[in-house]
């Protein structure tokens, strides 16, 4: 009970996700505690004929994953404890995202090598794995050959993993369009990263896509992001007040950042003249709406103020002389 308010004193988490992480950190550490004096003071009540549970082996298998629970959730904390100092829900994020993108990956790698000295630390209480261990080694060229290629991809996906975590291509948070889907990258795992796409729905894809195929990542350097809208309309259609209109709307709008807006001809066909309203947005999402919001006032106010200028098919009747 005394393990929470002695944490609070070196740290205090501000997130509901960090107060859950210290519960657990502080629930192996209870266990720990009893791992550690339960062969201090067993030899005190235990019956002198009766051998020592702290001897079995199946206590120190329990001893060693309880210390690398304790590992896991130390790990956790500490990961808590530091990201609460770079928070990314403000608008200008990159920094943060880099740090929590690298963070994760590195608290993966470490829990893999966790893993692996607790499961061998396992295996040489048994005498039959320590036998086994020395058979293999007997084979190891041959076992080496299988595993090589057996594990080929696995390891390419991780060699992956550790290029995006430093290089980082992508990063927590990322805005991306891959596969013709827009989305936000949710997760880095080590061999594979999840995507959440607009619709909340998640698009699975292996980590090495992410060096060896072409994609968009919208928010690589900043979140700025200019957004387009096109207009079709007649040609008759006077251009200069649809541009004073264009400046008026996105004044009146507080999902522009007023850094960019212009209204050019940039098409003129048989039918119809193709206009391009282009505009500035702090992040892809505000972008989107404001898009929407321009495309819907521009044509309200085409359709109120110049509704002949809206597309239209022309045909031209001539009347022909009866010829004498």
């Amino acid at each position: 009970m005394f393990f929470k308010p002695l944490a609070k004193l070196l740290y205090k988490p501000q997130k509901e996700k960090a107060r859950k992480a210290l519960s657990r950190f502080s629930n192996s550490l209870k266990w720990g505690l009893f791992f550690v004096f339960f062969p201090l003071i067993e030899p005190l009540f235990s019956p002198e004929d009766l051998e020592l549970l702290s001897s079995h082996k199946f206590f120190i298998i329990l001893s060693i994953i309880n210390l690398t629970w304790i590992l896991f959730e130390f790990t956790n904390v500490l990961r808590y404890a530091f990201l609460e100092n770079y928070p990314y829900e403000k608008e200008d994020n990159l920094r943060e995202r880099r740090l929590i993108t690298q963070v994760a990956f590195i608290r993966k790698i470490i829990m893999i090598i966790l893993v692996v000295i607790a499961a061998s630390a396992i295996l040489m209480n048994f005498e039959s794995a320590r036998k086994l261990g020395t058979g293999l080694l007997t084979s190891a060229g041959i076992l080496g050959i299988i595993v090589g290629f057996a594990a080929q991809k696995s390891i390419a996906n991780l060699l992956a993993g550790f290029q995006i975590a430093f290089t980082q291509p992508i990063r927590i948070d990322d805005v991306v369009v891959v596969e013709n889907e827009w989305g936000k990258i949710e997760e880095i795992n080590l061999t594979y990263v999840v995507v959440r796409i607009w619709d909340q729905r998640r698009l699975v894809l292996p980590i090495n896509y992410f060096l060896e195929k072409p994609f968009q990542n919208w928010t690589r350097t900043t979140a700025d992001i200019w957004g387009t809208v096109f207009l079709y309309v007649d040609h008759t259609i006077p251009v200069n007040n649809l541009k004073e209109k264009l400046k008026a709307l996105l004044e009146s709008t507080p999902l522009w950042d007023g850094k960019v807006q212009v209204l050019q001809v940039t098409d003129i066909k048989e039918k119809t003249v193709e206009l391009r309203c282009l505009m500035s947005a702090k992040d892809s999402p505000t972008a989107f709406d404001l898009r929407c919001y321009i495309r819907e006032k521009m044509l309200e106010y085409i359709q109120q103020k110049y509704p002949e200028s809206l597309p239209k098919t022309r045909v031209l009747m001539t009347k022909e002389e009866n010829q004498v």
